[in-house]
């Protein structure tokens, strides 16, 4: 899969209807995962909120969005980001290593709890950046 680009929103409880209605307006195949689907431990009430979403549409649209982590805020502003994602890991490390230098990284490039390796960053102009590089499973 070549890498892609595109936008990736939080929403504070509303993911699932949110990303519905997306489906509704563009049509598409929408996947939902839930934060208790990945044993997020400090899920707790927010266990069947989504922690990822995708939605990939016939007209080649692939729209991004997740409810806000627990123990996250959610305010106008910081509500929207952009998603590098593929399975080309020198090509991702590569944009990770620009995008982050002179800014803030609030999540490590490295594996997380679903396979993949994943990193978050906020650049020097305060644009959020997600970097999701594929693992193809063994």
């Amino acid at each position: 899969m070549p890498s892609r680009l595109n936008p990736y929103i939080s929403f504070d409880g509303e993911a699932r209807s949110a990303m519905e209605f997306y489906r509704e307006v563009f049509g598409g195949t929408l996947s939902l995962n839930t934060f208790g689907e990945f044993g997020e431990e400090k899920a707790g009430d927010a266990a069947d909120k989504i922690m990822h979403a995708m939605l990939e549409t016939d007209s080649g649209f692939t729209l991004m969005g997740a409810d806000v982590p627990p123990g996250m805020e959610h305010k106008a502003g910081n509500n929207i980001a952009v998603s590098v994602s593929g399975e080309d890991a020198g090509e991702l490390r590569g944009y990770w290593d620009k995008l982050s230098a002179d800014g803030a990284v609030s999540v490590p490039l490295e594996k997380q709890m679903w396979g993949d390796v994943f990193g978050m960053c906020t650049d020097r102009f305060g644009i959020t950046w997600l970097v999701n590089i594929n693992q193809r499973p063994a």
